[in-house]
């Protein structure tokens, strides 16, 4: 007979995963079978501070021990019992970005977010150096900008990290990296799984006029794949992360991951010739590849899975957020009829009715660009909502039109792994906010993609399981399987999702909306510049 979820929290076998991500920092307990049995969340936002995105240290650790705290109150409501012990803890956050420590773990300057694009000049110069691809929001790009720009705080580094691996050094002392959070930091090498020995040295040697007290090696985290262990809960992490004292120290913690590798998981998608389609705040694609792409895209970025297999992602820095704020003025609306407001049904009623408009979205065309989006060449966002006189304007092709610009940067990103590259998938499976309410978000993308795409049951659970996840193959591991297979027999045995394969009708509509799309992109341009220019604007 199996333990039940109360039983197996007291005898200190639960896994616990947490995920910072852009909106929520989330908690997830799971059993030994790997399903969730009570979680905790603590709702966030970024702050746009002296021109860039950021989160205070004193919200990161707020937000941590609120979100610890709501899942301790949701297992004493369920079980009637508290978190004493756990049989293994992973830590996982939003990747990239810039955390700069000195000698007294200090942070030097306030943590710079993925959202930042502000590192153009930094990342053209390091691609250029490494002949790779290194995206505006990579660790390195934040570092060399910051040294480009002559900033003092450079010279006292003596740590370098991300949100992830900083929670993780709290917690443990460990100053270590998951693999594929890794990724984004610096390019990793196939062959050692560890940071490219030659765009090391290179590095060194760019910066080596400066005559720094530290080279990059010495900055960086260790570098680890999943199954590793990471270190251990010490009583300092213990006290940090639950405010009551309860938990204990001492419980194994898996090597700390960013949000793409834990969607990766979280999805099944770790071997090669699968993929995943995060869609939230932000999205993003990941494509298992079975060879090398034949050359560098500045769209595509390589990262790894979290056993380190090479990854191309398509990272888009906006999603569902102007989507978000559109359905909330209707939800205003039905506010000020006096009528009780389900958001769930809100939802639920204008994506559904989207499906009824016109494939290609009536010639109605949206941007959902709340800050820059590389992909499209903007450092800089403005969302906007375009039409003509002779557009096909109703509620339905007015939603259809958000919810296909949702994913349209993601389309453009992805043509050149499909049609140019001749990249093949078996698999694509989504997960996040877009593809709550059931089918719609899913045949959105089947069309955008021209892909079939499966949601598994489990997609709403996303990064926070996929951490705990990563937790249970840490210390589950009895066969000494591989990730990939670890993942196929002891998590998703027979469930392979609901699929939804895109109709010729949806791909062409598709298609003739993102040439809309490319078209209106001048007048994006054009909003952005004359929002900088407008000192009124520049704030709205």
């Amino acid at each position: 007979m199996k333990p039940d979820a109360k039983s197996t929290i007291e005898a200190g076998k639960a896994i616990l995963g947490i995920e910072f991500g852009s909106t929520r920092i989330k908690a997830v307990l799971i059993d030994g079978d790997n399903k969730p049995i009570a979680q905790g969340s603590h709702t966030w936002e970024n702050q746009l501070v002296d021109g860039l995105w950021t989160y205070s240290m004193d919200a990161i650790w707020h937000g941590l021990q609120d979100c610890y705290a709501d899942l301790r109150s949701n297992v004493k409501q369920l079980y009637g019992t508290e978190i004493e012990t756990l049989a293994a803890i992973g830590v996982s956050a939003m990747m990239h970005g810039y955390m700069a420590f000195n000698g007294k773990e200090e942070i030097l300057v306030p943590f710079r977010t993925w959202r930042n694009t502000n590192t153009g000049q930094a990342a053209e110069a390091l691609s250029s150096l490494f002949v790779y691809n290194i995206p505006l929001r990579w660790s390195i790009s934040h570092l060399y900008q910051a040294i480009l720009n002559g900033e003092t705080h450079v010279k006292d580094i003596d740590y370098l990290t991300t949100l992830a691996g900083y929670i993780h050094w709290q917690m443990t002392g460990k100053k270590v990296l998951g693999i594929g959070d890794a990724s984004g930091m610096l390019p990793i090498d196939p062959v050692t799984k560890d940071y490219s020995a030659p765009m090391v040295a290179k590095f060194d040697e760019l910066v080596a006029p400066k005559q720094y007290g530290w080279k990059l090696l010495d900055i960086l985290p260790e570098v680890l794949p999943a199954g590793e262990n990471a270190g251990f809960l010490t009583a300092e992490g213990a006290a940090k992360l639950d405010t009551s004292g309860h938990l204990k120290a001492g419980t194994p913690v898996c090597p700390p991951e960013g949000d793409a590798g834990t969607g990766m998981v979280a999805t099944n998608a770790v071997r090669q010739r699968t993929g995943n389609v995060s869609a939230g705040t932000s999205s993003f694609s990941m494509i298992v590849l079975e060879k090398d792409l034949s050359k560098p895209y500045e769209m595509i970025d390589m990262v790894t899975t979290p056993d380190g297999s090479p990854v191309a992602m398509v990272h888009c820095n906006n999603c569902t957020s102007d989507l978000n704020a559109w359905v909330n003025l209707f939800k205003e609306y039905q506010e000020l009829l006096g009528i009780p407001v389900d958001m769930n049904q809100v939802y639920e009623k204008l994506y559904s009715h989207a499906l009824t408009g016109d494939a290609d979205c009536g010639g109605l065309v949206s941007f959902n660009y709340v800050s820059g989006e590389p992909v499209t060449g903007l450092t800089d966002g403005r969302p906007m909502f375009v039409r003509s006189a002779n557009d096909r304007f109703n509620l339905a092709n007015f939603m259809r039109a958000h919810l296909h610009a949702s994913v349209g940067v993601l389309k453009i990103g992805n043509d050149i792994l499909f049609k140019e590259e001749q990249v093949k998938v078996d698999r694509i499976t989504g997960h996040g906010g877009l593809f709550k309410t059931r089918n719609v978000g899913q045949r959105v993308l089947a069309a955008a993609l021209n892909s079939p795409i499966s949601v598994m049951e489990t997609a709403g659970e996303g990064g926070a399981w996929g951490i705990a996840l990563l937790g249970s193959y840490l210390v589950n591991n009895e066969k000494g399987q591989p990730l990939a297979a670890f993942l196929d027999e002891q998590v998703f045995s027979g469930d392979a999702g609901i699929e939804i394969s895109p109709t010729p009708e949806d791909v062409k509509g598709f298609g003739e909306y993102i040439e809309n799309y490319k078209a209106a992109l001048p007048i994006e341009e054009a909003a952005v510049k004359f929002k900088g220019a407008c000192g009124t604007c520049a704030a709205g």
